[in-house]
Parts: C-alpha cells; sequence; structure tokens
C-alpha cells in the first residue's frame, strides 16, 4: 500500500482504529493486550517487517518489530503502548464512535492512533528511504502502570538507539513534548497493635497514627518552586472505631524535574521507615513504579530543530511543551538517547470518558512523522 497525503482517506483510517478501540485492553488484561498485540502483529508483517513477541510476564505480550533485524545500531526507535486505562466493560459501555470534527472511545487518543499512525507513514515511505534506516518499534502492554514489566526491555533496545520517536497524543493545541515530568509511587504499609479502645487503648500500637505522621512528613518534602511534589492519594486503615488499628496503607505519587532532587525525597522516605514515630509500629516502604524526568540535551535540542523544519516544508507550525505526567520517552531520555514525545495525532481527555482524537490532525501527523524519518535518512 502506497498512500500519498492527497490520497489519504479518513474512512479507511477509522475502519483500522475501530478494531484496535473496541478491545478490552487496560493493563493487564492479558487477553484483550494480545487481541491488540495480533492485529499490530499482522499491520508489520504484512509490510514484511521481522516481528519478535517479547514475552512482558503477567502484563501479557510486547511486540518488537524491525526492518532490519540483523543491525545491531538503530537509527530511529518508536515506542507505544497497547494497553489503556479502563477496566473491561468499558468497550461495551462506550465503543469508538466520531462526528465531523472527532473521534471518541477508550484509548483512541492514548494511544491506538499513534500506533496506527507509525503503520500508517511507514507503509507511505519509499523503499529507498527505507533502506538507509535501520527502524525498531517497540510496542509493550503496561505503559499505563509505569511499564513495570517492560522497563528492562524497552532500555535493553533503546541503548543501540540513536534517536527515540514516541508517538503517545499530541496535546489538544497540537504541541508536542520536549521535556516530561518524573515519576514514582509509594505503597506504604503500616503495621500496629490491635487493642480495645475502651479497655487497654495503652497495650495498642495505632498504625492509623503512625500513618497520619507521615503524611504531614511527606507533605513537607514537596517544592512546587522546583517542581517536586508529593501526593498521598490513598488512605486506608482500622477496622473500627473501638479498636485501636494494627494496619493502615497509603498510597503516594511523587513527580519531579531534578532526579537528584527526588534522590533525596527517596532517600528521606526510606529513612523515615528506619524511625517510626510511634514505637512499636513498623513500616513498609514498597516503590511500585519509578520514572526518571525527561529533560532535553542538546542533541535533544537537535532533534527538535529537525522536527521543526519538517513541520515548517509541511506548513505544520510545531509548538513544544512541558508535562507533567510521565511515559516511555522518560525511560529513554535518561539513557541520554534523543527523545521526543507527543507525535502522534492530537486529542485530549486521557484517561477519562471525554477522551477524543481531533480527526483533521491524523494525515499532517503522519506526514510529519513520514518527513522526519526521511530528514534523519538524510
Amino acid at each position: 500500500m502506497n498512500l500519498s497525503q492527497q490520497d489519504f482517506s479518513l474512512e479507511q483510517y477509522l475502519e483500522e482504529l475501530r478494531p484496535l478501540i473496541d478491545v478490552d485492553c487496560g493493563t493487564l488484561t492479558k487477553e484483550g493486550i494480545e487481541v491488540i498485540a495480533n492485529q499490530m502483529e499482522k499491520k508489520y508483517l504484512d509490510l514484511g517487517w521481522y516481528v519478535k513477541r517479547v514475552d512482558c510476564g503477567i502484563a501479557g505480550t510486547g511486540l518488537e518489530v524491525r526492518n532490519k533485524p540483523d543491525c545491531i545500531d538503530i537509527d530511529v526507535m518508536m515506542v507505544g503502548h497497547m494497553d489503556t486505562v479502563f477496566p473491561v466493560g468499558t468497550v461495551a459501555a462506550r465503543p469508538m464512535t466520531f462526528d465531523e470534527k472527532r473521534a471518541y472511545g477508550p484509548g483512541v487518543s492514548d494511544m491506538k492512533s499513534g500506533l496506527l499512525n507509525v503503520v500508517y507513514a511507514l507503509r507511505e515511505m519509499d523503499k529507498e528511504t527505507l533502506d538507509k534506516l535501520s527502524i525498531c518499534i517497540c510496542m509493550n502492554p503496561d505503559e499505563e502502570i509505569g511499564s513495570l514489566h517492560s522497563e528492562a526491555w524497552l532500555k535493553s533496545v533503546a541503548v543501540n538507539a540513536k534517536n527515540v520517536l514516541v508517538a503517545e497524543a499530541a496535546r489538544a493545541d497540537g504541541s508536542l513534548v520536549k521535556a516530561r515530568k518524573g515519576m514514582a509511587r509509594y505503597r506504604l504499609t503500616f503495621a500496629g497493635k490491635a487493642a480495645h479502645a475502651g479497655n487497654e487503648p495503652q497495650n495498642g500500637r495505632s498504625a492509623i497514627t503512625e500513618m497520619a505522621n507521615w503524611i504531614l512528613g511527606i507533605n513537607s518534602l514537596t517544592n512546587f518552586e522546583t517542581g517536586t511534589t508529593l501526593n498521598v492519594g490513598i488512605v486506608k486503615g482500622g477496622a473500627g472505631a473501638n479498636i485501636v488499628p494494627d494496619l493502615a496503607e497509603a498510597v503516594v505519587d511523587v513527580r519531579f524535574w531534578d532526579n537528584d532532587e527526588y534522590a533525596e525525597a527517596d532517600a528521606k522516605i526510606r529513612a523515615m521507615a528506619e524511625a517510626p514515630f510511634v514505637d512499636g509500629v513498623t513500616v513498609t516502604v514498597d516503590r511500585e513504579a519509578h520514572k526518571p524526568s525527561m529533560v532535553p540535551t542538546e542533541k535533544t535540542e537537535a532533534l527538535m530543530a529537525l522536527v521543526e523544519e519538517s513541520g515548517k516544508e509541511l506548513g505544520i507550525d510545531i509548538k513544544w511543551q512541558e508535562v507533567g505526567g510521565g511515559s516511555d520517552a522518560n525511560l529513554t531520555a535518561v539513557l541520554g538517547i534523543p527523545t521526543l514525545d507527543g507525535l502522534g495525532p492530537a486529542g485530549a481527555g486521557f484517561h477519562s470518558a471525554d477522551e477524543y482524537l481531533e480527526l483533521d490532525t491524523i494525515a499532517p501527523r503522519i506526514q510529519l512523522l513520514k518527513k522526519v524519518l526521511t530528514k534523519i535518512a538524510g
């Protein structure tokens, strides 16, 4: 298939997008992830590319797609995720729909359209240009939980890459992403000793009192000026008002621009566990997710200039944003590899029932990807 921009059929694109949207494929829904993986695998096999299925444990299947499987060096690594944040039953409640301006549905912009745009761009590339490039596309099944089960694989591929392009959605105004905050998530478990609150409260050791002290301590680590923020977003504990609680739990979200400042916060959290506020209470700190911040380097700025030049030639005004949410771009940027994000079509409402895809950005963003790849080929 060889489509020029003039021949682009939005109707055909949406027909190909629908079976990627109308599948319940939330993270750890392995059956749904497998359906998406099978669809994407066939698209690349039809192009004559090599597809390797990667076992990502309980998260399911990842795909590693190459045009030159025997080439160690990778000129361009493109990354996208196959999972969504939505539970089983979402598709039945709100399958993909569209109107004159937008498409709607679970994962329509985060990020099934990004995955499909990569396929369309590569279908349009002429063989002579592709022969100059070693390209690898990695599609993982667990980005929405921090790529816990695919991080090692993605990094093992990225170390051989010269450039990384992530096809997450562009922002609502069309902006691409040059920087992303780092993130970490902690689960804190507080184990005390139960006692009757009326008869012998002095014999109890309150896990909730310990947790309350921790909440105040964690809040004190926030620094709005530098952008390091800690949020205790979930708390639970206790079995009854007349019982000194022996168990409590909290989940903490951390966001940061400065990786060193985050390391200091991490050290303080772990030090707090060594010296509980309440005698007799033990605290377990489990870091469930971590992505370092994505901050542009000089090499990244050179890649940004190439993207801007590509946009100018296509009549697309390239704007950049720094955003608070993390993506797999964080994982490759920390390795020192020039990494840019937001190369998919524009959308918004991510992680909500209001998620949408701007239809008039699909074809231009396919052309932008194609132009960027052509320029990298030289």
